[in-house]
């Protein structure tokens, strides 16, 4: 079933939302601190060793409570459950949006009468096996050496997520690599491509 449309501001929330803002907007962090000492405390989450300290922006206490009345306006909870679930919310293809599947510690995720969790973890081994005969060396170029080089070409969260997380993890780095073409514009691939070997380049 497809999401539910709620303009959010078409609703009453957002109204009082423009009017809280109205009046907060002027109102500096260092008067929201010194008015309450426990606003740190009060405005963070923290799951496991990640923590989310949100009370460095000008907010208090009536605003969560409007974004809260908000996100209950245009059926948030509904909405997020729907993706857990395996609902048919992207109507452009009519089908699922299985993201979370793929990150999933579930042995069963179900959509239309299939466990598509198999079929992932199949997939996985593929990448894994490919990935670990190309870093070793078993995996080589069409002149048979060994690959020094990757450009990954993708728009969007195609090309972000991978950046990112190349990104974060320069540190364990290995002996590739690793470039990005995220345009389709042919000088961007031009200069990333004129300082590679064609013979040791995967794509």
């Amino acid at each position: 079933m497809a999401l539910e449309n709620v303009n959010p501001t078409q609703t009453s929330s957002w109204k009082q939302l423009q009017e809280h803002f109205s009046e907060i907007k002027n109102v500096s962090l260092q008067e929201l601190f010194a008015t309450d000492a426990s606003r740190t405390e009060r405005f963070h989450i923290q799951w496991e060793d990640f923590l989310l300290d949100y009370s460095k922006n000008r907010i208090d206490a009536q605003t969560l409570q409007l974004l809260l009345q908000l996100a209950e306006e245009v059926r948030l909870k509904e909405a997020i459950q729907k993706y857990f679930s395996g609902d048919a919310i992207n109507v452009t293809e009519n089908r699922a949006v299985l993201h979370t599947a793929l990150r999933s510690s579930e042995t069963e995720v179900w959509n239309e009468g299939i466990n598509v969790i198999p079929e992932i973890k199949a997939v996985q081994a593929k990448m894994e096996g490919f990935t670990k005969d190309v870093i070793s060396g078993n995996r080589k170029g069409y002149t048979g050496k060994p690959f020094t080089d990757v450009v990954n070409i993708g728009i969007g969260g195609s090309d972000l997520g991978p950046d990112m997380a190349v990104e974060a993890l320069q540190f364990y780095k290995n002996h590739l690599n690793i470039h990005f073409v995220s345009n389709i514009d042919g000088d961007h691939v031009a200069e990333v491509i004129k300082k590679l070997n064609p013979e040791t380049t995967l794509f």
